[in-house]
């Protein structure tokens, strides 16, 4: 039985593991006890708070396993990325230079710093145990983040946004940053990416060029990486795109990893998520039915659990009692549920039509 519910004090070991195990590690997560106690204590208040409009809060969440009583994943809801100071990308773009004595016109692609993003709710910090990737915990973990927002729409703005991994060589390095933010930092990537998770990102206005970058000038290493998710990602961002979610010309400025953005009344599991009154019925007795994700209610006591999606013929969710119990919810309650499969997702779990850039980014 697996559920995903927020973090508590607990939990701090479990996060160290995971934050030291996540590949590639990650700067929202770093690998700190100070500042993974600080998570928590942020969360913990977060969840506490009477909120009606997004601001500086971070709802942390993790995965536990109730048969091994251990922590396995977790992952975090930021509810503005650029709350407390902004959250800078580099944007893709193109600038025209013409000469009409010359009779030369080049259309040449550039990488703007934006902090556009700043507004959106972000997605972040997704640590997953290996021995559960590739399975239904992983889209629980990732997705349940959406039921949450779903049911405290106030908290969040109308635009999510993730930002997921980019391209690293065989030695772990980023052959964007070694083009582009190494030549201001004189550090290597992944010291660069572990500072940024422990101090203030302030110093990324104060020391990256604010000038375009014309990418003709990088290495052609670095323009290959450029968009380019990190290759344990890949499954992710095929999900994603599967829940609605597009590429933005947005990446991330320490390894050009993508940013895919969304409008969260347009993305799969708020478009099909529907209230149901639970009925309890023994486990045996269930009809067989499509897994869904199904969420309590409860703000503080938030929980959400993979369970089959059989209604009866008044439109009642039917639960094993176990369903019900770790969901803390007992018979006539309204759950929230959402199908756990996403349309538009081939078998092999890739994204079967690209839905290229949204729009509003063109």
């Amino acid at each position: 039985m697996l559920v995903v519910r927020p973090v508590c004090s607990a939990d701090l070991p479990a996060l160290e593991r995971l934050a030291s195990s996540a590949s590639p590690r990650l700067t929202n997560l770093p690998a700190h006890r100070d500042r993974l106690e600080e998570r928590i204590a942020r969360s913990r208040l977060a969840f506490s708070r009477e909120v009606e409009f997004p601001g500086d809060e971070h709802y942390t969440f993790v995965l536990e396993d109730l048969q091994r009583d251990a922590v396995v994943g977790t992952a975090t809801i930021r509810a503005q990325a650029g709350s407390r100071e902004a959250y800078y990308t580099y944007r893709q773009e193109t600038l025209i230079h013409a000469s009409q004595q010359l009779n030369v016109r080049r259309e040449v692609p550039t990488l703007s710093l934006s902090h556009e993003v700043s507004e959106a709710s972000q997605l972040c910090a997704f640590s997953l145990d290996a021995r559960y990737k590739g399975t239904s915990a992983e889209s629980l973990l990732r997705r349940a983040r959406l039921m949450f927002i779903a049911q405290y729409p106030e908290r969040f703005a109308e635009i999510l946004a993730m930002a997921f991994p980019g391209y690293l060589d065989e030695e772990g390095e980023s052959p964007f940053w070694d083009s582009v933010g190494r030549h201001f930092f004189v550090r290597d990537y992944q010291e660069i990416n572990y500072l940024a998770g422990v101090r203030s990102k302030s110093f990324i206005a104060e020391v990256m060029p604010q000038f375009p970058l014309y990418l003709a000038l990088l290495t052609p290493q670095a323009r290959a990486a450029i968009g380019r998710e990190h290759p344990d990602h890949e499954q992710a961002l095929a999900e994603m795109l599967g829940e609605g979610f597009l590429r933005s010309r947005h990446v991330d400025i320490f390894d050009a990893g993508p940013v895919v953005k969304g409008e969260r009344d347009r993305l799969a599991t708020f478009r099909r998520a529907a209230w149901h009154p639970v009925r309890i019925r023994p486990a045996h007795t269930l009809p067989d039915a499509e897994p869904a994700m199904v969420a309590n209610q409860r703000l503080e006591d938030f929980r959400c659990v993979v369970a089959r999606y059989a209604l009866s013929p008044t439109g009642q969710l039917m639960l094993s009692s176990e369903h019900a119990s770790r969901l803390g919810v007992e018979e006539g309650r309204a759950v929230l549920a959402s199908p756990l499969a996403l349309p538009g997702l081939g078998e092999g779990g890739g994204d079967e039509h690209d839905p290229g850039y949204d729009e509003g980014e063109l």
